[in-house]
């Protein structure tokens, strides 16, 4: 058997109650359970004002708020949103170097407030999860959560091009497979099933029951539950029997469409949910156990999820962590963020450093859109004082800030022979390639390190603000009769007239100089004032 537990330092990733007596208790237990929810919702809304990464007052609280259906201000969730960002960005993108499930916790989280983890402060959450060895590295958690991560938002298997070993999803179900033992439940150490980790481990491999092996690995594992659940209903784990341990084996059980009430889960007439709610007290949440002498937090908000699959599960929905049906924070009450027509992928990029500045800008005329971008970590300085305004940009980190300013996510596949893998910047050249804002300069060369004109500037935004919504079309006779008050528009390429035409119509170059000077190179201040004047017009801001 594969080694299966190391440095044991596990988060409780608590989930899910069921409610569903008979027939003709539904009505009667759903009015109990709205009630529930609505009353826990309310107090940890009220609880937890601020919430921040974290197994309390984090990820727990968000995503059981988000996936109950109560109605929470979206300024919750974007505050939740704002702190993760925050965290990354100041973080070099680095939640956690050796529990990974950091990062699955949180990737969980966002995709329960309609949030994409491949692109958070210019960072893929996700990436991480593509190195298999230091997934593993914390045991059964890693590969478990992994999963369960990229599930939950249908996610692609990220490239971890600095991996040593590459994952894959087979492979880490390989490793769980690996790990159940011969009753068929799962351990972090030891061969005695541990009701939390199995439930876990059900969860994570829900997804793949068509595979007969998973299948008959998770019909196993409920089977092993059942033999070691309590007479009364209940669950135990390390310390005792605790709701902890109840929710995170009900919502296994949701998961693999198994009812609360399976006649394999009441015991001497005690249903899960009936023991779920002797750890309950109005107003005040959920205690750890029973003896306790006050409601615990941790236990409150991994209670509260199991209400909410509870919830979903009575209503016909989906299930706890499938979140294709996620709520949407930027569409709440109403309120639009950006364009109607703008690309479903393209995103708002909030404020991560607020106050962002550089000393060798001040009283520059582009001032304001550079500290603009800057504080959404869109550009970076050269270093963390100066920004060199005057400077050119190169063709790689021209794709780079254009792809972090819509929030698109960075990944594709390259299509250049000069643009590799171990290059800081391929990413982002894949997404801008992808999303059709660069091409090469021939089928096979990109060229990363060359210089940006003006002209190409123009055409590379005229792309980006239609995948905001704008629309950049215009006829040859139209787009030359605008450029006509200049100068040297002969000197534009075709190829460009189009895409000057529409920058100069919509503002985002400024017509206050009667020279277009298409073939000059554009400098780092000019482009950050572009892509500014775009976001602008776009909403974006």
């Amino acid at each position: 058997m594969k080694k299966c537990f190391k440095n044991i330092s596990s988060f409780v990733f608590a989930v899910v109650l069921m409610l569903n007596f008979s027939i003709n208790a539904m009505a009667a237990d759903k009015t109990v359970l709205d009630n529930a929810v609505n009353d826990v919702a309310q107090y940890i809304y009220e609880t937890v004002k601020k919430p921040q990464i974290g197994q309390i007052g984090g990820e727990w609280a968000v995503m059981g708020l988000a996936r109950s259906g109560a109605e929470i201000p979206d300024e919750y969730y974007n505050s939740y949103y704002d702190a993760v960002t925050g965290k990354v960005a100041l973080s070099g993108g680095t939640l956690n170097t050796n529990k990974y499930s950091e990062y699955s916790r949180v990737i969980t989280a966002l995709t329960a407030i309609g949030k994409n983890s491949v692109e958070v402060a210019g960072y893929n959450l996700l990436t991480p999860l593509g190195d298999y060895e230091k997934t593993i590295y914390q045991g059964l958690n890693g590969p478990i959560w992994a999963l369960i991560a990229l599930d939950s938002g249908d996610y692609e298997m990220p490239l971890n091009s600095g991996a040593k070993t590459r994952a894959t999803r087979e492979m880490y179900i390989d490793y769980i497979l690996d790990c159940q033992l011969t009753d068929g439940g799962w351990s972090l150490g030891g061969d005695k099933t541990d009701a939390d980790i199995t439930a876990m481990a059900i969860v994570s491999l829900s997804k793949y029951m068509d595979n007969e092996k998973v299948k008959a690995a998770v019909e196993k594992a409920v089977q092993s539950l059942s033999a070691i659940q309590n007479s009364n209903g209940g669950f135990s784990g390390w310390d005792g029997e605790n709701s902890e341990s109840l929710s995170q084996v009900i919502i296994a059980l949701c998961e693999v469409g198994i009812s609360p009430d399976d006649t394999r889960f009441v015991k001497n007439g005690k249903t899960l949910l009936d023991n779920l709610l002797t750890y309950y007290e109005k107003g005040k949440g959920f205690k750890h156990m029973r003896e306790d002498d006050s409601q615990n937090q941790m236990a409150t908000e991994q209670c509260f999820c199991a209400l909410a699959a509870a919830k979903r599960y009575m209503e016909g929905k989906n299930s706890l962590y499938q979140m294709s049906d996620s709520i949407d924070i930027e569409n709440m009450n109403g309120q639009i963020i950006g364009l109607s027509g703008k690309y479903k992928d393209v995103r708002k990029m909030d404020i991560v450093f607020q106050g962002r500045t550089f000393s060798d800008i001040k009283a520059h005329e582009n001032q304001k859109a550079i500290e603009e971008l800057a504080s959404r970590n869109i550009i970076n300085g050269k270093s963390e004082d100066i920004f060199e305004p005057d400077s050119t940009m190169t063709r790689a980190e021209f794709a780079t800030i254009i792809v972090r300013s819509l929030g698109l996510p960075a990944r594709g596949r390259t299509a250049f022979s000069d643009v590799s893998e171990s290059d800081w910047f391929f990413d982002y050249v894949c997404a801008a390639y992808e999303y059709g804002i660069v091409s090469g300069i021939s089928d096979t060369e990109f060229n990363p390190n060359g210089t940006i004109t003006r002209e190409e500037a123009a055409v590379m935004t005229a792309r980006a603000a239609k995948l905001c919504g704008l629309d950049t079309e215009m006829e040859t006779f139209a787009a030359r009769d605008i450029l006509a008050v200049f100068s040297d528009y002969v000197k534009a390429a075709d190829w460009a007239i189009e895409s000057l035409a529409f920058c100069y119509d919509k503002k985002i170059l400024s017509d206050d100089v009667m020279e277009i000077k298409p073939k000059n190179r554009v400098t780092r201040a000019e482009i950050a004032q572009m892509l500014f004047n775009t976001l602008g017009i776009s909403k974006l801001l």
